[in-house]
């Protein structure tokens, strides 16, 4: 068969083939299947990919938040280690390979910082191998933080419904826990001060302030709280245990430094019964520790004094000095816990005893003003009992308010308090 034969031979069986229609269908479904399994493929491996992408941001965002704690003290290599162990510690994703954490720590300006995290990694691809062995994966975090410094007072009932029902002990613990958080927050010393200000009708200054001119010697009255004992206005001291009581209105719900020209301005001393000492601003986290230990119920609840006083601890000058002047790095903050009504105060201006809920309360409600419009925060914690609407009114904002139904919510309050002071908040 010559040359020419054969060609004609292929042409015709070409042009056959092309004519031919059975078969069609299956020829076109064949071929039709080859993208369809193609983009199921795709589909599953890029869901596969997603999956471990959200894995990955959260355990980036987890890492971001742990590691701000300690990252102004690491160095480099300490802070892309200690990275990469945190974020493999969060994540568990095996067919993740590659994985590369890079941190980065900044200090935008005075007081103000910022941790960036990204990371990546691969993940082996099934049905899109062919053409594409492995997807990249990455996350991004940013934990952002203010160093501002903080200046805290603690205004703790000491009255005697704080034995009931366990109030006291979980207070004690829950203030404790408190600092704990507190102290770490703290990233040098002198970054958070705390003061604790126990009170009932009364605040005890402790004797060592007694021979300071602060104090209103007409209104001792040593037969109401040393009678008997030999104590008079000239050797009051010899037997003052160091409480005070209201100052004359309007001074029980000021600042003002006391003033031996203004006699309103001057403390009225009274008997300390069981009541603890005040502890002034500071840094000493064993000696706060021990002053929530000191701390023991008993009396009647004036509630003003405890947050006149936790005032006077947060401002510089008499009669506690500790405190540095406002600024804009420094917060102040009061946190005011109470588990009962106004039931006494004092009236310095004719000696007499309050016990008029509704007038005492006029003047906590005064304090409370006051002291927001020095632009000291206020928290408020209400523990079972006492006036709901005034310590709500008392908190800065509502979102300042706890309103605590049993005393085993107040570790969790204080918790959430205390991470809330620390400042710390992820951004991205």
């Amino acid at each position: 068969m010559t040359i020419s034969k054969i060609i004609s031979r292929f042409r015709a069986r070409a042009r056959d083939f092309v004519a031919a229609r059975s078969g069609n269908v299956t020829i076109t479904f064949a071929l039709a299947t080859i993208p369809i399994i193609g983009f199921t493929g795709v589909a599953v491996d890029y869901s596969r990919a997603n999956s471990a992408r959200t894995a990955m941001q959260a355990a980036l965002d987890s890492t971001a938040l742990i590691l701000s704690k300690e990252a102004q003290n690491l160095s480099s290599g300490q802070l892309n280690q200690k990275a990469l162990d945190y974020f493999k510690a969060n994540f568990n994703r095996p067919e993740v390979k590659s994985i590369v954490v890079t941190p980065v720590f900044n200090a935008p300006q005075a007081g103000s910082f910022s941790l960036n995290l990204t990371s990546t990694g691969t993940i082996d691809t099934t049905f899109t191998g062919i053409w594409q062995p492995s997807i990249t994966i990455g996350a991004k975090s940013q934990a952002l933080w203010g160093m501002k410094k903080l200046e805290l007072a603690l205004a703790l009932d000491n009255t005697g419904s704080m034995s009931s029902s366990s109030k006291m002990s979980n207070l004690k613990t829950a203030a404790k826990n408190l600092l704990a958080t507190l102290k770490t927050a703290a990233k040098k010393d002198g970054d958070v001060k705390v003061s604790i200000i126990p009170f009932d009708t009364t605040v005890n200054l402790g004797t060592s302030y007694k021979n300071n001119p602060w104090f209103d010697i007409d209104s001792i009255d040593c037969n109401g709280w040393k009678s008997g004992t030999g104590c008079t206005s000239s050797n009051w001291k010899n037997y003052w245990e160091g409480c005070v009581r209201d100052r004359t209105y309007p001074y029980d719900a000021q600042d003002n430094a006391p003033n031996t020209s203004v006699a309103a301005t001057l403390f009225p001393v009274y008997d300390c019964g069981s009541l603890t000492t005040l502890l002034p601003l500071t840094t000493n986290w064993t000696a706060l520790n021990s002053k929530i230990d000191a701390m023991s119920p008993n009396g009647n609840t004036n509630v003003t004094i405890g947050l006149v006083w936790a005032w006077h601890s947060l401002t510089p000058g008499a009669p506690l000095s500790e405190a540095a002047a406002p600024a804009t790095d420094l917060d102040k903050v009061i946190i005011i816990l109470t588990d009962g009504q106004n039931t006494e105060a004092w009236k310095n201006s004719n000696n007499t005893k309050v016990t008029g809920s509704s007038t005492i309360d006029a003047r906590t409600k005064l304090v409370c003003g006051n002291i927001k419009a020095a632009n000291i925060k206020i928290y408020a914690i209400r523990v079972i009992n006492g006036n709901a609407s005034l310590l709500q009114q008392c908190a800065t904002n509502p979102t300042m308010y706890y309103d605590v139904q049993n005393a085993s919510q107040l570790n969790s309050v204080f918790g959430a308090i205390a991470q809330n002071l620390a400042n710390l908040r992820l951004a991205k």
